[in-house]
């Protein structure tokens, strides 16, 4: 077809006038009926490559894709272009017998140009005989890395793809990836015996988009004060875990910014509702597993934040390829903890062993991403075969913005090259770490290489500074990952140069992760990891203390020790700031809180403080349904071993919330229980005691009484207590 038609095409039914980049190659040569493969970025119109030419053909081109929810999105936009609604279908386990036979009816008429169809359903045997009783023009395979092993989103059914494929029809192939590693793009051809097909590259450099990593401390304070200086702008969030995701979208909601949760976990039609309030700009911000965004066509996400950092670094490529689509502002933000990476590795246990291999290697790339200081657009394109001058990044990475200190390292190169050599080439960079720095493994006891003369050459050095090199001198393609032998180091020809003949080489200090909150997975609203204030903290016991003589009560009657802490960390200034603090309520706060929060307001402006603008609302739905269900189950005067089994709870984590919620100036009448396990008298020998102590402390309440009393009839005691008196 000439340039011309192709154009003329293109603006019918797309409405543009010139094809972006290679499009219009890759059409031309799927029109000449040849196999064609596609590795182009996300944003770079892969779609298209396939829907023009389908479009153009006789017959009808099947495209095998990944999700039912991407299926709908391109059926819905081909059918925009088209004055026939019959001109792509889907066929998969959503439709019933009804809307297949219509389908059908559409297909044998020659109205359906795409059928959109799961691999799964390719394999029933039904559809096998009625798709070879008709015309196809070609297949199409979206997500083609799910076809490899290597790939980040493996799917086995993927791999039966070509013997389906020729007992329906011998025509071409054209397969389209976004992410695709040199082992990755080999495996795929040779899977679908395509070897001979016209490959068409794109380069992976997204220059509109900035990459930064940050520590994972405070992860949730940092997010939300992250979107509020990006106020009306679009985002996505991952999550690894969809506990994760309810949790995160939920803080997001309470503290005023426009967010919804989006994961497999929710049924289909809140999941479709969440996705159309993103795209129409209904939300801001989706919270999201990887379920969310394959397929998504929103061209002005702004930024993409990883809560958790993914499993392979194809992964995390293509979820940040979700922001800047318009060629517009992207800044791509991961949060890392290494941590995160053990609680992956975890996963991995169980799989079969060469599954384990693989994702472990795809996991250590990941782990070199987020700690290497070499320019991260380099690092990345290095790992998609690409080479890139770090000058032309443009202070778009953390690590050029902020370049960190540089060093010869020259000598260290070179102990690094001569051990891979003396060591045959034959091990992973783990090995290499231990055998340099004198770490005696059980590997190294193994081969006997602790025996070795080189053993411990570079000992004044740790491991972490050896893996540091390792990854430097991979970036600097001196060596090079054996993918088949799941990464063993090898020289490549510039390496065995530079051994005989060493030059200068410049080394970058690494980032340290090594301090990060150690999350289990709960929201961190403490406050911990900020910088506690010592001055301000003894100016707030000494206030505590001359209130609780002028009202003689205790002092942790008025504040306990913990929400003084919590105080120097947020400062606040105002009754409604003081209720997020922690254990303080609102009665409490009204009761005893203006000379606190008058006295952190002149201490602030005095010293010049600034505080921090992310404050926290800690009463999420569900925590604060469960409290009112508490509370009334105890104004019945219900046992409460009755009502923590009712809430899935122990003993001692009832009387935990029951702790908290009067510590916050709730008020809370337990005396119905009480009265069964400790009489008047000593119920009140016990009061008089917390009336006089210096400290709530139960441990020292226990040694006073010597032992007379259990540690729950004290804490019980404890409550009512300061129910009574704080209340």
């Amino acid at each position: 077809m000439s340039d011309y038609k192709l154009k003329e095409a293109l603006r019918k039914y797309f409405g543009f006038d010139t094809f972006k980049g290679r499009q219009e190659n890759v059409i031309t040569n799927v029109l000449d009926g040849k196999n064609t493969f596609v590795i182009m970025p996300t944003g770079g119109g892969k779609s298209l490559c396939y829907q023009l030419p389908a479009l153009l053909s006789e017959g009808t081109a099947i495209v095998v894709s990944p999700l039912i929810a991407l299926m709908k999105n391109q059926v819905d936009a081909i059918r925009n272009v088209s004055e026939d609604e019959a001109v792509a279908h889907f066929l998969n386990s959503s439709l019933t017998k009804t809307e297949i036979t219509r389908v059908k009816q559409d297909i044998q008429s020659g109205r359906t140009k795409l059928l959109y169809v799961a691999p799964e359903s390719l394999t029933k045997q039904d559809n096998i005989d009625f798709l070879t009783s008709v015309d196809i023009s070609f297949f199409a395979i979206d997500e083609a890395h799910c076809i490899s092993e290597w790939g980040h989103d493996f799917r086995p059914e993927y791999r039966r793809l070509r013997e389906i494929f020729e007992k329906i029809s011998k025509v071409p192939i054209i397969a389209l990836t976004a992410t695709a590693t040199p082992k990755v793009q080999y495996d795929i051809q040779k899977n679908l015996n395509m070897l001979d097909a016209t490959v068409f590259k794109s380069s992976f450099n997204r220059d509109n988009l900035y990459y930064e990593i940050r520590p994972k401390r405070d992860v949730e304070k940092e997010i939300v004060k992250y979107i509020r200086t990006q106020e009306g702008k679009s985002g996505i969030i991952y999550c690894l875990s969809r506990k994760k995701v309810e949790e995160l979208a939920e803080l997001l909601q309470v503290n005023g910014i426009n967010a919804v949760s989006y994961h497999a976990g929710l049924d289909s039609a809140t999941r479709g509702k969440h996705q159309d309030q993103f795209l129409m700009e209904e939300i801001d911000v989706i919270v999201a597993t990887i379920a969310f965004g394959m397929g998504i066509d929103k061209p002005d996400v702004r930024f993409v934040i990883h809560h958790d950092i993914p499993k392979s670094l194809e992964s995390y490529y293509q979820e940040t390829g979700r922001a800047g689509r318009d060629g517009g502002e992207g800044e791509c933000i991961a949060f890392y903890s290494y941590k995160d990476i053990e609680k992956l590795e975890k996963f991995l246990q169980g799989k079969p062993v060469a599954e384990q291999e693989i994702g472990k290697q795809l996991l250590s790339e990941i782990v070199s991403y987020a700690e290497t200081s070499v320019c991260r657009r380099k690092f990345i394109l290095h790992y998609f075969g690409e080479t890139f001058n770090e000058k032309e990044c443009n202070e778009y990475c953390d690590n050029c913005k902020h370049p960190r200190e540089r060093r010869e390292g020259k000598e260290y190169a070179v102990m690094l090259l001569q051990a891979i050599t003396d060591l045959q080439e034959m091990h992973k960079a783990k090995h290499y770490c231990a055998f340099l720095s004198g770490h005696v493994t059980s590997d190294i006891k193994s081969y006997k290489h602790d025996l070795m003369p080189n053993f411990g050459i570079g000992k004044e050095r740790d491991e972490h500074f050896w893996n540091a090199v390792i990854r430097q001198v991979i970036v600097s393609g001196m060596i090079s990952k054996d993918i088949e032998t799941y990464g063993t180091l090898k020289l490549t020809e510039k390496g065995i140069e530079f051994l005989s003949n060493p030059i200068s080489f410049s080394l970058i200090k690494e980032h340290d992760f090594s301090n990060t909150d150690d999350e289990d997975g709960a929201i961190n609203i403490s406050g911990k990891g900020g910088a506690f204030d010592e001055v301000l903290y003894d100016m707030l016991v000494d206030l505590r203390k001359s209130l609780s003589k002028q009202n003689n009560i205790p002092p942790f009657v008025i504040f306990q020790e913990p929400s003084l802490k919590d105080m120097c960390l947020q400062y606040p200034i105002t009754i409604d700031e003081l209720t997020n603090i922690q254990g303080v309520g609102h009665g409490k706060a009204v009761r005893y809180g203006e000379p606190f929060v008058s006295l952190i307001a002149n201490y602030v402006e005095d010293n010049d403080i600034e505080r921090p603008q992310d404050m926290m609302m800690r009463s999420l739905v569900n925590k604060s349904v469960l409290k009112v269900q508490l509370i009334q189950n105890i104004d019945r005067k219900l046992p409460l071993e009755d009502i923590g089994r009712a809430q899935g709870k122990n003993f001692q984590e009832v009387i935990e919330e029951i702790e908290a919620i009067v510590s916050s100036g709730t008020r809370i009448n337990i005396n119905y229980y009480i009265d069964n396990i400790l009489d008047s008298d000593n119920q009140e020998e016990i009061y008089d005691y917390f009336s006089e102590a210096e400290t709530d402390d139960l441990s020292e309440a226990y040694n006073e009484f010597d032992g007379d009393y259990t540690e729950d009839e004290l804490r019980l005691m404890r409550i009512k207590f300061m129910s009574e008196m704080a209340n």
